[in-house]
């Protein structure tokens, strides 16, 4: 409930935003407080904790309270009573830097494989293995896992390709066509290149899918399929190694189950790019034929 009501911030009212943050901040409080007392805290009116609710999906406060404490209930404590929270505090020693981000990290992997929609992984992973070409779009951080989702795929022996550089991107995806698929990576979904891009791709008729964090943001409007991660960026950390790691874990899941749906071809080929660059590493060799 939480990493669905953090994915849906961004598309909320500020006043509903502020709602958000309590509950999300402290689920075990808010479960605790009357629709009275949380409007109070949020600086804002029990009509708007009603919108709150029904905008995360919620028919009413009393539903909301209810998930809430079952969520308070479950939630994993940091193992670390240096870890403080989601962000690192003011004054925060090396020792509880990294006590924290570790925390927060493996979170974001639970969390995102927690609520990974495996109905949506399993159309998009047949649409892959189906598809003729297909083209990964990402800036910034999320071009790194762009380029980790095309190298995987190509060592499997898919037809994969990654651009960095939007105006190759561009040219590329206006040759796309039906079977062909497009996936764009955008941890807040409101990238403008890869945005274009898959517009183009969808355009063209080619299956697009998107890979971000909130569910609601623009591109998911280009998107035939959308697989949302779980991360949490904060003050130090925009980009940051938790939402890539969210995102690679998204992108393992679609890349095991590719190579599952075809085990023989997958191993070989792994065999032989293996192969390949062995004499590459310090004390490689080449097999004898």
């Amino acid at each position: 409930m939480i990493v669905h009501i953090s994915g849906l911030l961004p598309s909320l009212s500020p006043a509903e935003q502020r709602v958000a943050r309590l509950v999300v901040a402290d689920p075990a409080d808010a479960a605790r407080r009357t629709i009275t007392d949380l409007a109070t805290a949020a600086e804002t009116s029990e009509a708007t904790v009603i919108r709150f609710c029904r905008s995360v999906g919620m028919e009413g406060y009393p539903q909301l309270r209810i998930r809430l404490a079952a969520e308070a209930a479950r939630r994993i404590e940091p193992p670390d009573a240096r870890v403080v929270g989601g962000d690192i505090p003011p004054g925060a020693d090396l020792a509880q830097i990294i006590a924290t981000i570790a925390f927060n990290d493996a979170r974001a992997v639970e969390e995102t494989a927690e609520q990974l929609d495996a109905e949506v992984c399993e159309r998009v992973v047949d649409a892959i293995n189906n598809a003729e070409r297909v083209e990964i779009y990402g800036a910034g951080a999320s071009g790194f896992v762009a380029s980790d989702f095309q190298q995987k795929l190509h060592r499997i022996g898919r037809t994969a390709f990654h651009f960095p550089d939007v105006h190759a991107a561009l040219t590329s995806s206006a040759l796309l066509s039906r079977g062909d698929v497009a996936i764009g990576i955008s941890h807040t979904g409101t990238t403008s290149d890869v945005i274009e891009v898959l517009e183009q791709a969808r355009a063209r008729g080619a299956t697009t899918v998107a890979i971000t964090n909130f569910p609601r943001s623009p591109i998911t409007e280009v998107a035939d399929f959308v697989l949302t991660t779980a991360a949490r960026e904060t003050t130090y950390r925009s980009g940051a190694m938790a939402s890539r790691l969210a995102q690679l874990t998204i992108v393992d899941c679609l890349f095991v189950g590719v190579a599952a749906r075809n085990r023989a071809r997958a191993r070989k080929a792994l065999e032989v790019t293996a192969e390949a660059v062995q004499a590459h590493r310090l004390g490689g060799h080449r097999r004898k034929a």
